[in-house]
């Protein structure tokens, strides 16, 4: 019996170990499953905030590329002065209108500034540019002497027959050579399809004659209207019509280019129908040929 009570007790305190030992396993692996569950919790947090630090990086990076891209492209919209290959005089005038063109030419006459705009009488050896409105500031126009070389860049553009360089910056080749044209006779062309290949030119007319632009106040035969149609005054465009051969042209005193403090304004208002003259001047054209005369004498 008392073997049976021992053999009792040690049963008993073998469980009760047992037992102990058991609890004390499950509380070791839930602290340990915790603390793995935890560290791998941290350790995917700390991840996550890295992965966006680095996505907030990419970002930024990316905005700063954007950002740094647009300024690019403002500065190459707005930047200095448009540049392309320079063309020959058979280049541009083979180019259609509307077609961006660069030229180097030279300065021949200054018809007028206004607003930081040009308007100017160039040419080279092969031929002539009229250049419309281009961008100037008053500094760079008083440099813009005769002989003066330019590199131009603009669009061909043609009005009422009148082709030029329009929407145009420009540039002084500082330490360019120079080059004033002669007149060229381009009498014998009148009335011929050449004449306009020699548009803009500086030309001269030898021997045509002064004929009526209308009637003056007192009923007498009018050498020279103020504008086209005489609705102007002292100060305003001079027209004027002279002949050769049976036929009638007008020429024109473009008051900008000419006012009327110079000596050709002077000689155009003393002329008298039927007189026999010498001019000379750029070859405009509107509607037809109609020159922009600097010069007038007695025909020699």
């Amino acid at each position: 019996m008392k073997k049976m009570k021992k053999f009792a007790a040690l049963f008993l305190a073998a469980a009760l170990v047992t037992a102990c030992v058991a609890c004390g396993n499950d509380a070791g692996t839930d602290e340990s499953g915790s603390s793995v569950s935890e560290e791998s919790s941290s350790e995917s947090s700390e991840g996550s905030e890295e992965s966006g630090e680095v996505s907030d990086a990419g970002t930024e990076s990316s905005e700063a590329s954007d950002s740094e891209s647009e300024e690019s492209g403002a500065e190459g919209e707005a930047g200095g002065v448009a540049s392309g290959e320079v063309m020959s005089y058979a280049d541009y005038a083979a180019a259609a209108v509307d077609e961006q063109v660069v030229v180097e030419t030279y300065v021949q006459a200054k018809q007028s500034w206004w607003e930081n705009q040009a308007t100017l009488y160039t040419q080279d050896k092969d031929g002539a540019y009229f250049v419309y409105n281009a961008e100037c500031s008053e500094e760079d126009y008083a440099k813009l002497t005769p002989g003066t070389k330019i590199r131009v860049t603009g669009f061909k553009a043609e009005w009422n027959g009148e082709v030029e360089i329009m929407d145009a910056v420009f540039e002084i080749i500082e330490g360019g050579d120079s080059y004033v044209a002669e007149a060229e006779d381009v009498t014998a062309l009148l009335g011929t399809d050449e004449l306009i290949a020699h548009q803009n030119k500086f030309v001269s007319f030898k021997g045509m004659t002064v004929e009526s632009s209308g009637k003056n106040a007192d009923g007498s035969e009018a050498a020279y209207l103020y504008n086209h149609d005489g609705s102007g005054e002292d100060g305003s465009d001079l027209y004027f019509n002279v002949s050769l051969d049976g036929q009638t042209y007008t020429f024109t005193v473009e008051s900008y280019l000419c006012d009327n403090t110079t000596d050709v304004y002077a000689a155009v208002k003393n002329l008298q129908v039927g007189d026999k003259i010498d001019m000379e001047g750029f070859l405009y054209w509107y509607e037809g040929v109609n020159p922009h005369i600097t010069s007038v004498k007695a025909a020699e």
